[in-house]
């Protein structure tokens, strides 16, 4: 099971930090990865890690502004989203995938890699 938290409203140019904790499997085996989403659209990858934390992948909206990072001895990954804009406003999800790493940057942001999501939790960005 994987449950996210820390989404809010913000003004823009502000921070939040999203976390995930897992339970029910073992953390340090899966890789993660934190998507987002709102109506209409489908759902983008933003950012993955690695199942040690070494390897790390962003997508061009978020590369620079957000960072990702896991700790296994909590079973938690978190997403640090920096200088937030209106157009990061979207639900926001968790996911795990059964491997260990990605040699591409594409799959990792693939939602097909990933086989167990969390609920979600909405992030809202004022101007």
């Amino acid at each position: 099971q994987l449950q996210a938290s820390g989404g809010g409203l913000m003004e823009a140019g502000g921070s939040l930090r999203l976390s995930c904790l897992a339970s029910g499997r073992p953390f340090s085996n899966y890789a993660m990865g934190w998507f987002r989403q709102t109506p209409g659209k489908e759902r983008e990858g933003l950012s993955a890690i690695s199942i040690n934390g070494v390897s790390t992948y962003y997508s061009g909206s978020v590369k620079g502004r957000f960072t990702i990072s896991r700790d296994n001895a909590k079973n938690t990954v978190y997403l640090q989203m920096n200088s937030l804009k209106p157009e990061d406003t979207a639900v926001y999800y968790c996911a795990a995938a059964p491997f260990g790493s990605w040699w591409s940057l594409e799959r990792a942001l693939s939602p097909y890699e990933y086989d167990h999501w969390g609920q979600g939790t909405l992030v809202t960005v004022s101007s």
